[in-house]
């Protein structure tokens, strides 16, 4: 990151953070919950998909001040270990190495163990935030074997659109986008593109058809050499999207049953890219969600 750039950010969450912590001393400010779900590892957020579709492509950090924390927490880890497999995403990618979520890191530490994988996945991130982290320094000097992407529910939201042509465009150039700038920044890596998870909003897949949609768009994107694309929600979700019983724990956040299902198509790739698994593990610690500063007591 650029002093400009962190200088920027800076002064901007100094700016959340107080608006934050005023509205702790008012007694209407929300709580670490209320927190964690701005911050996207809810992602329950509604999302205007008009404006995001229009900003997909353009790099941008969100807008909240726990995004900085993370974002440096990250930039830490990258200097850490040793990095052959790179996970790359939102909160579904992230809450699977979760130091907060032990029971889907038992399931990561069994599947890739002696990969040297690291989890750079962040909650609530778009296309935009991912490509916003990637060039301020996230996957600078790793040089990692193997690339996994996954990206993009946060930009379909939750609600269906009436036209989704701009959205599914704009969403599918968000994708190439970062992995043209994951070509850039790690050349000797090859990439597993994963096609975006279904999500079904109160047991409904009305959303479903943009996500085919983007799917197939991004599908067009791998070459069979530096960029596999890899689809499983035939294995999450029946021809119409609704998920079967037990993938998920809310209808888009990965279980340990889905986690195992992208765990299982990922291991034969891994094995042919790179062999078998190593008998010690080099890759850096698992991370979870950063502390922020404790809010001043109320007189």
């Amino acid at each position: 990151m650029t002093a400009a750039t962190f200088d920027k950010l800076r002064h901007y969450v100094i700016a959340k953070s107080l608006a934050v912590l005023l509205g702790f001393a008012l007694g209407v400010a929300p709580g670490p919950a209320e927190l964690l779900a701005q911050a996207g590892d809810a992602d329950s957020r509604e999302l205007d998909t008009q404006s995001v579709a229009r900003a997909a492509t353009r790099p941008a950090p969100q807008t909240n001040p726990m995004f900085a924390a993370a974002h440096e927490a990250l930039l830490r880890k990258a200097k850490q270990g040793v990095i052959d497999v790179y996970f790359l995403g939102d909160s579904i990618t992230r809450r699977w190495q979760g130091t907060d979520y032990p029971a889907h890191k038992q399931n990561w530490d069994r599947n890739f163990f002696g990969r040297n994988a690291a989890n750079f996945g962040w909650g609530g991130d778009t296309t935009q935030n991912v490509l916003w982290r990637l060039e301020n320094g996230e996957l600078d000097g790793i040089d990692p074997k193997v690339i996994v992407l996954m990206i993009g529910t946060n930009n379909v939201g939750g609600t269906p659109q009436r036209d989704d042509t701009a959205l599914v465009e704009e969403v599918s150039q968000g994708i190439s986008a970062i992995l043209s700038l994951c070509r850039q920044k790690a050349p000797a890596a090859r990439i597993v593109l994963v096609g975006i998870t279904p999500h079904n909003t109160n047991g409904s897949p009305a959303v479903m058809p943009t996500i085919d949609r983007i799917n197939a768009h991004i599908a067009k994107f791998a070459d069979g050499r530096s960029i596999r694309y890899l689809n499983i929600n035939d294995k999450l979700a029946d021809p119409s999207g609704k998920l079967f019983d037990g993938v998920t724990n809310d209808g888009l956040h990965l279980s340990n049953q889905g986690y195992q299902i992208w765990a299982d198509a990922l291991q034969p790739i891994f094995t042919e890219w790179l062999g078998p698994p190593a008998a010690v593990d080099r890759g850096p610690p698992a991370s979870g969600v950063p502390q922020l500063p404790a809010p001043p007591s109320a007189d």
